[in-house]
């Protein structure tokens, strides 16, 4: 494999990991698992914690359009566009509570385009975010 195929995107968040942004094999890009950290600040949008760790603001609709927005940036400095995602796995670490709000933000993204998309409940992500995103692209 091409070490040259990695990607890593200077306006996304940085990867909490030894991981790339994406990876392009032939005419497909993988994303990596994208979350909602600010690429500035590396704060989670929507999230205030305490000293003592316990939330004091959340805002899961924050968190919802910055993911969407990271994932944009890593397509584009893929060379991809929106319309070139193929599929797209969810991460949810409270289904329940995020679904509705998580699945009509993404209804605003995808009007008319539409990948395919699975969305799995999970206990944890590696940092104090409430949803990740698993993409897989076509490249033309």
């Amino acid at each position: 494999m091409d070490k040259n195929n990695k990607i890593q995107a200077s306006a996304a968040p940085k990867p909490v990991g030894a991981y790339p942004h994406a990876r392009k094999v032939g005419n497909l890009l993988f994303l990596s698992g994208i979350g909602p950290r600010d690429p500035e600040t590396d704060g989670v949008p929507g999230l205030v914690q305490s000293k003592a760790g316990n939330y004091t603001e959340f805002d899961f609709a924050a968190q919802c359009h910055s993911v969407l927005q990271n994932v944009q940036k890593v397509l584009e400095a893929s060379g991809a566009k929106w319309e070139n995602l193929v599929d797209i796995t969810v991460f949810l670490t409270d289904m329940k509570r995020d679904f509705g709000v998580y699945n009509k933000i993404y209804a605003e993204y995808f009007k008319d385009h539409q990948p395919c998309r699975t969305t799995v409940g999970i206990d944890s992500l590696p940092t104090p975010i409430a949803i990740e995103l698993k993409c897989v692209a076509w490249i033309d």
